[in-house]
């Protein structure tokens, strides 16, 4: 079986050699469900997770836009329409630096497998720009995502592919680019998602990914019958994600004890009350702060510059920044200071050597297509109230959201345990996200 795997990743190596990001994801899910295509005629021969790996279109751009200063600037945007096998793109846009084909692939690539977990009819995309909105003003960031849709507009739609939020684009961005999608398009329909109650945003969304990966938590947690009452928590990040993993933490009765950003990482050994997290959200999306702010108004915390905290004893972990930030060093600690749980609330935060200590250690561990398809799934529920122009309650979309993480633990589960009992969570979500896109494609036929 290494051998097949080897053989599929070396074909996809041919054309993608030049892209790390990509080929790490692709390699996480060949290691799980090639020997399960290999198990079952239907798939063989049909070629189903190279097709997938392989974006139906890929359309990069020019943004051209200028700043404050009268300066000209260019930046590249991107569309990765990954899959649509089981219904329009759906994934979000990013801006940042880091920004390139290969993390776009990748991320769409797990979206694919995302999407599909959520039982909801989503294909998988992601999308975005190397622009970076740090430091840039109000009037700058509204001309750049302008720019930006009045290029990206011409490939999305509410049945074609829906856009959302990611890693630098929070509501003030789409609300910028829903504005000229409107403009330029004259209709008002749910083409992106993550957008302000008073124009057809749902409730929770904002939360919907922090609340998600905490539900899921909680689900692994119940099958060694344990909650996470009474828990000391390390989280990383201080974006929309961690915020909301942190306040649903709180409200389960975990003591969250740290939070972080590029420039390190705050500990509070009395633990991050609600208080405290709400000087954080003010401190992070209003200020424009730094988390190193935190310990100057609660001084009883440490701040470790240019540290990541999983250095920390904890009984869960929750890493919620970025790619690749938890290493395997970091997995060593982790398990050796007693950690029983880690749930991904970023997209492939953990590194391949990483999960494979926590999958030698037998604790449990959620990764980011399972836990954190929180906030595609109730995207996924706002596209829904938008086609039927209607809002639910808070409760009424928090409780599908609960509905939605349960039974994708539920299919995690039953594609992941392995003979010892072992719940191989990663195993499970590949497979059963697997399984109802290919069985798509093998009903569509070879297009």
């Amino acid at each position: 079986m290494d051998k097949r795997v080897k053989e599929f990743m070396d074909d996809i190596k041919i054309r993608n050699g030049h892209e790390p990001e990509f080929l790490q994801a692709v390699q996480e899910v060949a290691e799980t469900v090639v020997p399960y295509i290999s198990e079952h005629d239907i798939y063989a021969g049909k070629k189903i997770l190279s097709r997938i790996a392989e974006p139906e279109r890929l359309i990069s751009f020019r943004v051209c836009w200028v700043d404050d200063s009268g300066e000209v600037q260019i930046n590249r945007g991107y569309r990765v329409q990954m899959n649509s096998a089981i219904g329009p793109y759906k994934g979000g846009l990013r801006f940042h630096p880091t920004v390139n084909q290969s993390v776009l692939k990748f991320l769409a690539f797990e979206q694919v497998f995302k999407n599909s977990l959520t039982t909801l009819p989503m294909g998988g995309g992601k999308g975005g720009s190397d622009f970076d909105p740090k430091g840039k003003s109000d009037d700058e960031i509204m001309r750049f995502c302008h720019a930006f849709m009045s290029e990206l507009f011409r490939h999305i739609g509410h049945d074609t592919d829906v856009p959302a939020g990611d890693i630098g684009v929070g509501a003030r961005e789409v609300g910028f680019l829903f504005g000229m999608y409107k403009k330029l398009r004259n209709e008002f329909t749910g083409v992106l998602t993550g957008k302000g109650l008073s124009w057809g945003g749902s409730q929770i969304r904002p939360e919907a990914t922090g609340y998600g990966a905490v539900y899921f938590a909680d689900s692994m947690l119940k099958t060694k019958n344990q909650t996470i009452q009474g828990k000391t928590i390390l989280i990383s990040g201080s974006g929309n994600v961690a915020e909301y993993a942190a306040e649903k933490c709180i409200q389960l009765g975990g003591k969250v004890v740290t939070m972080s950003d590029s420039s390190g990482y705050i500990y509070d050994k009395d633990g991050i009350t609600q208080e405290k997290l709400d000087y954080i959200k003010d401190l992070k999306n209003v200020k424009r702060g730094r988390i190193s702010e935190y310990v100057d108004v609660y001084p009883s915390a440490v701040f470790h510059k240019g540290k990541t905290p999983w250095v920390e004893k904890c009984d869960m972990a929750f890493p919620c920044a970025t790619q690749n930030e938890l290493h395997e060093e970091d997995a060593k600690t982790l398990v050796a200071n007693g950690c029983i749980c880690v749930t991904e609330g970023a997209n492939m935060p953990s590194t391949i050597e990483a999960v494979a200590v926590f999958h030698k250690a037998k604790i449990l561990f959620a990764p980011g297509k399972a836990s954190n398809a929180g906030g595609v799934a109730t995207s996924g529920l706002e596209m829904t109230q938008n086609a039927l122009r209607y809002k639910w309650t808070r409760t009424e979309v928090d409780e599908k959201l609960k509905e939605i993480m349960r039974d994708i633990h539920a299919s995690c589960e039953q594609y992941g345990v392995e003979a010892d009992g072992y719940v191989n969570y990663v195993k499970g979500a590949n497979i059963a996200g697997f399984v109802k896109v290919a069985d798509a494609m093998l009903a569509q036929g070879v297009i």
